[in-house]
């Protein structure tokens, strides 16, 4: 049995790892996904990058077994910095779709032009959260800003993790992530896989997540 911490993308909660949970709690496997500060029922405008990580760091330290830490989007920059802080507590890190920071990278410093438009527009009602895009699953909530903005804090002991792999996905236009995933499928020290969706991969490809997800249960 391997365990794995499932972190969402922006205005998500762990709801939207629903039938990769459920496909791999199938499989007999311990699966944690996780809704971060402020994205809940509970709003929170003070949530920031640290708090969200130190929440997934408390989410690896309640179980002695490393944890297969998978990360959709924004989710990249939450368990870089956990697995950065406590890299025993990681068997494998998943980027899906997601950001990949260095030492004082921020989201807003890695994303586009248009997202960065975007995040304005979408916090323009107090500044503090960005409201979701009306197309996105009615489930979605307002994302703190500070989590965007503010830069990380990183040793580079993340890199220690045995397990690095790179899901992107290429069926939508503007991604962020084509350009990583192509410069990380020459690093030998990464797996990477390609699917051809949009950037929901958990909802939108479930069971190709899956499959590249039990890659790691053996890693």
């Amino acid at each position: 049995m391997a365990r794995f911490v499932l972190v969402p993308g922006g205005w998500h909660g762990g709801w939207a790892f629903e039938a990769v949970s459920k496909a791999l709690s199938h499989e007999g496997h311990e699966v944690q996904a996780l809704t971060l500060s402020g994205l809940g029922d509970e709003p929170s405008h003070g949530a920031n990058l640290d708090i969200h990580i130190s929440e997934v760091i408390q989410a690896l330290g309640a179980h002695d077994t490393p944890a297969v830490l998978v990360g959709h989007s924004y989710g990249g920059m939450v368990i870089t910095g956990a697995a950065d802080q406590h890299p025993s507590g990681v068997k494998a890190l998943v980027y899906v779709d997601a950001y990949v920071p260095d030492n004082g990278a921020s989201l807003w410093s890695l994303t586009t032009p248009n997202y960065r438009e975007r995040f304005i527009a979408g916090a323009a009602a107090d500044g503090l959260c960005c409201a979701p895009a009306a197309h996105l699953d009615k489930r979605c909530r307002p994302h703190p800003m500070a989590t965007f903005l503010q830069a990380i804090k990183l040793t580079g002991d993340w890199r220690q993790v045995p397990g690095k792999a790179f899901v992107a996905a290429f069926g939508w236009e503007g991604s962020p992530f084509v350009e990583l995933y192509e410069r990380l499928r020459l690093d030998p020290g990464w797996a990477t896989h390609r699917l051809e969706c949009a950037h929901d991969v958990p909802r939108l490809a479930p069971e190709a997540l899956t499959k590249i997800l039990l890659n790691y249960v053996q890693a």
